[in-house]
This record gives C-alpha cells, sequence and structure tokens, in this order.
C-alpha cells in the first residue's frame, strides 16, 4: 500500500513528523491499485500528487490549483509537499 516506500523508511519518515510537531497530512495520499495504476493519490480521488506537484513546480499559485479542482483542499496540497518531502528524504544503502 505504500508504493515503493520500504517499511522502515515510511514508519521512520512519518514518525520523524510527529516527532517534529509539525502537523501531517500524510493519511491524505492513498493508493489504489486499480486507480492511476496504483500511484498515489489524493484522498481516494483520482487526483494524483505528481499532477499537483507539477502544477507547484510550474508556478501555479495554490489559489488556482483549488478553483480549478473544486474538490481539493488547502491540505490536500501540503499532503503532497509532505509525500514528496518524505520521498525524497530517505538513506540511500551502498554496499560496504
Amino acid at each position: 500500500m505504500r508504493g515503493s516506500i520500504p517499511a522502515n523508511i515510511w514508519l521512520a519518515s512519518r514518525s520523524n513528523y510527529a516527532y517534529t510537531g509539525s502537523m501531517s497530512y500524510l493519511d491524505r495520499i492513498t493508493f489504489n491499485l486499480k486507480q492511476c495504476g496504483g500511484r498515489p493519490c489524493i484522498r481516494g480521488m483520482r487526483i494524483r500528487v505528481v499532477d499537483v506537484l507539477d502544477l507547484l513546480a510550474a508556478g501555479v499559485p495554490e489559489k488556482e490549483i483549488l478553483e480549478d479542482y473544486p474538490d481539493l483542499e488547502a491540505e490536500d496540497i501540503r499532503a503532497c509537499l509532505q509525500y514528496a518531502s518524505a520521498q525524497a528524504n530517505h538513506a540511500i544503502l551502498q554496499p560496504a
């Protein structure tokens, strides 16, 4: 259900959010093998995390994204950013 994130890294990244005291929106990210090829989506909708991240990377303001996708909430956009941060923040294990 976590995509390609190893269990120990997934749990560590989720616990880091709780430890730092910042709010975790990661429960808004869902995975369904029968929807969008199992890619991470927002709250079970067919709005992929990567689509929201691509819009943000292209400089589209959050307000405009929310207007274009009326089912999205501001917390969903933060969840996408937290998910991307968790994906980028993992140890790379190399053979000794």
